[in-house]
């Protein structure tokens, strides 16, 4: 099992490391990694509303899905930002107007609609008293969980994809850290109620692993990636990695306390030796809106 979980790991990680070079060179940005994150929304989505389902919450699922889809594709209009104005300089192709709806705070907006849509199906599905509160609750979760923090995934590509390479890299160093070392010497345990399996030393090792990731990063693959340079302080990376990485550890935990909940090992079967999509994007969720404001305040410069 192990075998095929390094297997099936190496070639996720080189098709992404392939779709961030062909989507560097395309002249619009997220033309490439666009699609794979819609996919990722849908297929998260889907394994977070089977979570609810065995919890006896019963939220709109047609909602849910539209307004993940609504996150996503907004987040990706305010990164357009760049390509608009040269079309404007250039050509006069794309008016005023257009540049102000595409990039006036998109990602609210699209959150806002998102929420928007789950009350008005529950509005509109109401029959009776009894169950609509935890529904409706179930359905924002989602949204929130799913669609608000992949948005800030999105919006990483606004940085340039170092700043994306530098976020995947962290966090899944920091996973592969924590098994490995929990493995070799764990003894103490983090989280018995929600994870057993998971110790101190493999917190540790995590932590280690990410600050190494974000040194690999910084050094080797984001100036490459991002066709750019990096110029910052050395401790810009060592915090970058200590806080995506503590992000990373929660986020595996969260949906620990998701699978727990409901008495089941993985999110669903659809990658066999990984679980589900969420159980492989888990870390990444919780990390997403902490490297983004790790960027925004140009840590990896």
């Amino acid at each position: 099992m192990l075998r095929w979980r390094l297997l099936l790991g190496t070639l996720l990680i080189a098709a992404l490391v392939g779709l961030c070079w062909l989507d560097a060179r395309a002249s619009l940005p997220g033309a490439w990694l666009l699609p794979v994150a819609l996919a990722a929304a849908a297929l998260a989505t889907r394994e977070v509303l089977d979570l609810a389902t065995l919890a006896q919450l019963r939220p709109l699922r047609g909602t849910v899905y539209c307004g993940n889809m609504l996150a996503v594709l907004g987040s990706w209009l305010l990164t357009l930002r760049p390509v608009l104005e040269r079309s404007v300089e250039t050509h006069g192709a794309v008016q005023e107007w257009m540049i102000r709806g595409a990039t006036g705070a998109g990602v609210f907006l699209a959150l806002g609609a998102a929420v928007l849509l789950v009350v008005l199906g529950e509005l509109f599905r109401y029959r009776q008293p009894g169950g609509n509160m935890a529904n409706l609750a179930a359905g924002v979760f989602a949204v929130v969980y799913v669609g608000l923090m992949l948005s800030f995934a999105i919006q990483l590509r606004g940085y340039g994809l170092g700043a994306l390479a530098a976020w995947i890299l962290v966090v899944k160093m920091g996973d592969t850290g924590a098994y490995f070392t929990g493995r070799l010497f764990g003894k103490h345990k983090l989280a018995p109620r929600i994870s057993p399996g998971k110790t101190v030393e493999g917190a540790v090792g995590a932590l280690a692993c990410s600050c190494l990731g974000a040194w690999l990063a910084v050094t080797f693959f984001s100036p490459k990636i991002a066709q750019g340079s990096t110029t910052g302080a050395w401790w810009g990376w060592v915090v970058f990695g200590l806080l995506v990485g503590t992000a990373g550890m929660l986020g595996d935990l969260a949906e620990s306390l998701l699978k727990r909940d409901v008495g089941v090992k993985d999110s669903s079967t659809w990658l066999p030796g990984f679980g589900g999509v969420l159980d492989i994007l888990d870390s990444l969720l919780l990390s997403a809106p902490v490297a983004w404001f790790c960027c925004a305040l140009g840590l990896l410069r």
